[in-house]
């Protein structure tokens, strides 16, 4: 992208170096950004690097680890030398990607235009992310300038709780925009077991004095549900995901999660169940092992949709860089939202754009046949990607089973061949970017079919979850007996689960 700009003469800036003072003549940028439709100005995320790769600040704009965001024009006070810039609004803008230098005593003015790729909400896809640690100030510009429609700010969790001294606003729900919405009363639960998150309540729950073990996070789960909460489990791979599912409690899963970063992978486990990595190698592996388990989940006939999160504001995530599109039909609002988030109608991303019908069907949607019949299914898909792309799949059951190589950046209408079930089962779709340094990818939520009125039910699923539950409960250190056996207890509950499902699967 080529940018005009003028020079003219500015003023002096200190520059501090080590113990010592000294002048240089300094320069500002003035940066508009703007929509390339258009011309107006565009809320945007900034990467701003001087030559020693140094990320720049933009006074008191919001700034986090290596990007600012602006409402489309900023003027920055700057050394002279030679700067990269990458101006980014979500997935839905293309990346403009530049250099200039700046000059002594100099005012450099730039335009950069942006171009949408695809414009999602038009289509009834609304965004979303689920994992949000910014201060409440920010919030509405950081939503602006990622272009998402609905943000729960996680304002509590163990060690932390931002109403312990003053009473939560009356107005828990914030609207903007029009169609935009944050909620302020999003909390987390992160201990041994892992982590999970609680959204729309109208107060925290009470979970400061917990320690690593004690008491389970199950004790808040039902305490939250009988609230009326909605329960994410914020990865696939925390240790206690085999109870939390065994509870049938949880309401979605995290597998677009904060361990997938914009420019590297967070690369172990954490303090999650670690796979194998002569299996799922470095650097994508954990991106791999999320989604392995996830399959897992659903070939035991769990219908629980997927979510996703970033993490901005404790690892390196821009907001919204992992996030969620929920389709809504006619009128949007918040309700609605997770309304058809419950039902299935999601896809995540963190990169390529998926907006799929199957037979004319959103995600979620459950195909149904008598025994005996065979369901024949016509799999349209809609894909945008400003990164090349390496492949689109179809999974099935936890197996690729069609891939269509594409090895280019895209947005166009692809029709998949046709995919024929005669037992139950499910299958979703999937794009993976060609980014060798991080998981890049986008997946709808899971269609299912059921012939015969019965779910698919993977032994060797179930076998894998009643493994790890055994696992786990070998783990649990905790010296008092009395409090032991009631962490154990919500284990033992689950080994159950799981051993009724190997009994019961009706699949290898």
């Amino acid at each position: 992208m080529r940018t005009t700009f003028a020079v003219c003469s500015f003023l002096v800036t200190i520059a501090i170096s080590g113990s010592s003072l000294y002048r240089v003549a300094g320069g500002e940028l003035k940066l508009a950004v703007v929509e390339a439709a258009s011309d107006r100005p565009l809320p945007c995320r900034v990467h701003l690097k001087d030559s020693g790769g140094r990320p720049q600040r933009a006074g008191d704009l919001p700034f986090w680890r290596d990007h600012f965001v602006c409402d489309g024009k900023v003027a920055i006070k700057l050394p002279p030398g030679k700067y990269t810039y990458e101006i980014e609004r979500g997935p839905e803008y293309e990346v403009a990607a530049g250099s200039f230098v700046l000059g002594k005593s100099a005012t450099l003015l730039k335009t950069v235009k942006l171009k949408r790729l695809v414009d999602m909400k038009r289509e009834g896809w609304w965004s979303g992310e689920l994992h949000v640690h910014r201060p409440q100030e920010e919030i509405e510009l950081l939503m602006r300038a990622e272009d998402l429609h609905v943000a729960p700010v996680i304002t509590w969790w163990n060690r932390r709780n931002l109403w312990a001294k003053r009473a939560p606003p009356k107005k828990l729900l914030v609207r903007f925009d029009g169609d935009r919405f944050y909620r302020l009363m999003a909390g987390e639960d992160e201990r041994e077991g892992g982590a999970l998150m609680f959204f729309n309540l109208q107060r925290p729950l009470g979970i400061a004095g917990a320690t690593r073990e004690y008491p389970s996070p199950m004790k808040y789960l039902l305490a939250a549900k009988r609230r009326g909460a909605w329960v994410d489990i914020e990865k696939p791979f925390w240790w206690d995901v085999p109870v939390w599912l065994a509870s049938g409690k949880v309401d979605s899963i995290g597998i677009a999660n904060n361990h997938m970063q914009r420019s590297k992978m967070y690369l172990s486990e954490a303090w999650g169940k670690p796979r194998d990595t002569k299996v799922f190698p470095n650097p994508l592996g954990n991106g791999q092992w999320t989604q392995h388990i996830y399959y897992h989940v659903l070939n035991c006939g769990l219908h629980i949709p997927p979510s996703a999160g970033s993490a901005s504001g404790v690892l390196d995530n821009p907001v919204g860089y992992n996030r969620m599109y929920v389709h809504v039909d006619g009128e949007f609002n918040y309700e609605k939202w997770w309304r058809n988030f419950r039902a299935g109608r999601v896809t995540v991303t963190n990169g390529p754009l998926l907006r799929p019908r199957v037979n004319g069907e959103l995600p979620g949607h459950v195909f149904q046949a008598n025994a005996g019949e065979e369901i024949e299914l016509d799999i349209a898909v809609d894909v945008a990607s400003r990164d090349k792309l390496k492949r689109l799949e179809v999974i099935r059951n936890g197996e690729v089973v069609e891939v269509l190589r594409l090895n280019k950046m895209t947005n166009r209408k692809i029709k998949l061949p046709k995919l024929r079930f005669r037992q139950s089962g499910w299958f979703l779709i999937r794009a993976i970017a060609d980014v060798p340094n991080t998981f890049r990818f986008g997946s709808t939520g899971p269609y299912y079919v059921e012939i015969g009125g019965k779910r698919r039910v993977s032994k060797r699923s179930a076998e894998f979850f009643l493994s790890w539950v055994k696992e786990r409960m070998g783990r649990v250190k905790i010296d008092d007996a009395k409090r032991r056996k009631e962490v154990l207890h919500y284990h033992e509950q689950a080994s159950r689960f799981w051993q009724e499902a190997v009994q019961n699967s009706n699949a290898s």
